[in-house]
């Protein structure tokens, strides 16, 4: 297994506000942190650096093999429950800093199964042969919209209201995190990313270059073709690749 992440300000943006780290907890399990900030021309960037850096030490210290999946739920809910305060203090500390947070989306890789944690609408997807499943649920205005058939999945991709989100780190002193469980072959790609890549390229173009570049380019690919279609927002792209895709 090996993971890889880029991250890119996009086209449009002064700065990226975008925050990852990726890496391996042991031999056989990896790690992932993407967190995509907001709140002014700082704010997004210290809200993003504080979680992701928080997210990672816990993992990273608090993992031990062959945990039961409780364990690592409660490990990965704790880690954002501890970044949400980090932020939220930080904000209440700075009137500057005030509203700012981040989307974050977490996984821990480990004898076929992914487990992931998120907030907002940082996304992970599975990507095996020719299917593509995405994981994870936005917390969005507009997905919620969706969800109470107000508006088609194909509207919700241009509705003006898409960036405004229900749930993200360190904007309230309490938040909800989103924990799931997965089947994760050996010949799959775990794919976390921000919205600056998921919403400039499709879901099937996106299943599309990771079955067709190697892993060690993928990143790159996704973030030059997200580019190329606009490049409208930050955009920062990681993989987690299973031991037959490698």
């Amino acid at each position: 297994m090996r993971t890889l992440g880029a991250s890119h300000a996009g086209r449009i943006r002064p700065n990226n506000q975008d925050a990852f780290v990726c890496g391996m907890l042991t031999e056989k399990t990896a790690f992932a942190v993407v967190c995509d900030g907001m709140g002014g021309a700082n704010g997004g960037n210290i809200a993003s650096g504080i979680a992701v850096r928080i997210i990672a030490d816990r993992l990273i210290d608090g993992y031990r093999e062959h945990a039961e999946p409780t364990a690592l739920q409660t490990l990965l809910e704790d880690a954002v429950l501890e970044a949400n305060t980090e932020v939220f203090e930080a904000a209440m500390e700075n009137e500057e800093l005030r509203g700012m947070g981040t989307t974050m989306v977490a996984a821990i890789v480990s004898e076929q199964q992914a487990f992931v944690c998120h907030v907002g609408d940082s996304r992970a997807y599975v990507i095996a042969g020719h299917s593509i499943e995405q994981i994870t649920h936005d917390h969005s205005v507009v997905q919620e919209m969706v969800q109470q058939g107000r508006i088609t999945a194909e509207q919700a991709r241009s509705h003006p209201q898409k960036h405004l989100l229900t749930r993200a780190i360190g904007v309230e002193s309490q938040v909800e995190s989103e924990f799931s469980v997965h089947d994760f072959p050996s010949d799959g790609v775990l794919l976390l990313c921000t919205d600056g890549l998921t919403n400039m390229v499709e879901t099937d173009m996106l299943q599309s270059l990771v079955r067709t570049f190697s892993v060690e380019e993928i990143p790159n690919k996704l973030i030059n073709t997200a580019n190329l279609a606009g490049g409208s927002d930050n955009i920062t792209v990681v993989v987690i690749a299973g031991n037959e895709r490698m």
